[in-house]
């Protein structure tokens, strides 16, 4: 086989890139125009053809985002980066398009190193930037496009694969969309957006279901019941709280708000965490209202949770304001109302940590029940492969440390397994077998709609019996899902996921 070439051409243009041991990397690919100035809060505009060799050694700025030193990140940040084996393939490869999570407001592109991903499963990795909190999901009354700004982005990414990955030794119409809680709802809204028809092939959700709902004060003590996905006019809402706040109100407002610098702005990018609008024109309806109704797109799916997801979250609750054993009866109470004694003595909350307990009781209600639901529904309709990272050995990427009460198998902590999270290798070699059965899994099901892997089990679709694969510290195996996490109990309380 021989080396594939470093300098490719783009329907803009010729990128130089780099070889590394195993890959082929091009970063800080522009996709799209800078969305800046009179750009801000406007669909973005596909990139500009240029002369020359463009450097792709270098990735681009992240968009602007809270924690972030102010040299990473620059409100143009439309990039994305490519990844591919080293050796040229007699076929076309399959691409997978990676969209970041960190809650719509933090995260990027070239933070997941590909590399592993690209050269083990044989697959073209492409990982993207798309505009996060007020830049990517403002709204205001009037203002086209509002609150999905950041999806927007996400489809001209997708657009740009199509014209491009034949550039790279990949197919264009072999495309696996995959993401991780904030990516995966993002995909949860591509499955449903008409925009997105036949610019995906196949689609993975990691820790995040268009089904997702959140009753009040489950995420946090205080909070209210909520979705992924608020109603345009709730967006619209937040964006005249803003304006007003910043004294941009009245007429010209989205033009006064324009006239500010990002850092400004950025301060306020916590109001608009999870505020992918539906009632617009990319997201008619409400995902899991869609999904419910089948007016989705029918391609195969791999989706699921992590065993321990809502650690984290309550890791953080309960260092503002401690869950203690003396509170269970009121944090039963406001989240479950009349439903409250059962769940008591369903998760028997006189035994064991009132961290533990409230931390299971979290996920199973809201996150297990929700992709448990999504299964059922889109398996009527396509093929629907399910699984449950639960390895409680998994690197603590969240960085919450609360004394008794390990992260485990927590939100997000099945990251290291598919990516180098910021180049770093965070796996012990016990760890890295499993990774190379998830890469396996995930990259077959890229290369054919069927997930497998060398030395795993055979994955039959969710429609038969309910499987779902288990990715643990003994590798990968079928679970029992549905008593792990009580979901004919939790069927019992919700008839149906609300909004």
């Amino acid at each position: 086989m021989t080396e594939a070439p470093r300098v490719v051409t783009l329907d803009t243009g010729r990128i130089r890139g780099q070889r590394t041991q195993h890959t082929r990397v091009f970063s800080g690919i522009r996709y799209a125009e800078q969305p800046v100035g009179d750009r801000r809060w406007t669909a973005p505009a596909p990139a500009a053809a240029w002369s020359g060799v463009a450097d792709a050694t270098k990735p681009g700025p992240l968009c602007p985002q809270p924690g972030m030193p102010a040299a990473m990140i620059d409100e143009d940040c439309l990039f994305l980066n490519v990844t591919t084996p080293r050796q040229e393939s007699a076929d076309p490869l399959p691409v997978m398009v990676w969209l970041h999570g960190g809650g719509f407001t933090t995260g990027g592109g070239h933070l997941y190193d590909a590399q592993r991903l690209a050269a083990q499963g044989n697959v073209a990795v492409v990982t993207i930037n798309y505009r996060l909190g007020v830049f990517g999901y403002f709204g205001y009354a009037g203002l086209p496009g509002s609150g999905t700004f950041g999806l927007a982005d996400q489809l001209e990414a997708l657009r740009w694969v199509r014209r491009n990955a034949a550039a790279f030794g990949a197919d264009p119409h072999n495309v696996t969309v995959f993401g991780q809680s904030a990516g995966a709802m993002s995909i949860g809204a591509l499955l449903t957006s008409p925009e997105a028809a036949g610019l995906f092939d196949r689609a993975i959700m990691q820790s995040g279901s268009p089904m997702l709902h959140w009753p009040r004060g489950v995420m946090f003590p205080r909070s209210p019941e909520h979705s992924p996905y608020p109603h345009l006019s709730d967006v619209e809402a937040s964006g005249a709280r803003l304006a007003d706040q910043l004294g941009c109100g009245g007429e010209d407002a989205v033009a006064r708000l324009r006239s500010l610098d990002s850092a400004t702005l950025v301060e306020h990018t916590g109001d608009f965490a999870n505020h992918l609008a539906w009632g617009t024109s990319l997201l008619p309806r409400h995902p899991a209202d869609a999904v419910r109704n089948g007016l989705v797109h029918d391609v195969p799916i791999l989706s699921g949770i992590a065993r321990d997801e809502m650690r984290p979250f309550i890791a953080g609750a309960h260092q503002v304001n401690p869950i203690t054993d003396e509170r269970l009866p009121e944090l039963l109470a406001n989240s479950f109302g009349d439903h409250a004694s059962a769940v008591a003595e369903t998760y028997d909350v006189s035994r064991g940590s009132a961290l533990m307990t409230w931390s299971a009781i979290a996920t199973d209600s809201s996150w297990a029940y929700a992709v448990h639901r999504e299964h059922e529904l889109l398996a009527s309709s396509a093929p629907v492969y399910a699984y449950a990272f639960a390895d409680r050995t998994a690197p603590n990427v969240n960085g919450a440390e609360v004394p008794g009460f390990p992260m485990g198998a927590a939100h997000a902590a099945d990251m290291p397994y598919l990516f180098d999270l910021g180049g770093e290798d965070m796996l012990t070699a016990e760890q890295h077998a499993l990774a190379d059965e998830m890469i396996g899994s995930w990259a077959s099901f890229a290369h054919d709609g069927e997930p497998s892997a060398a030395h795993s089990p055979p994955w039959p679709r969710f429609d038969e019996d309910e499987f779902v694969m288990g990715f643990d510290e003994r590798g990968a195996r079928q679970v029992d899902f549905r008593e792990r996490h009580r979901l004919d109990f939790w069927r019992s309380v919700h008839s149906d996921l609300r909004r």
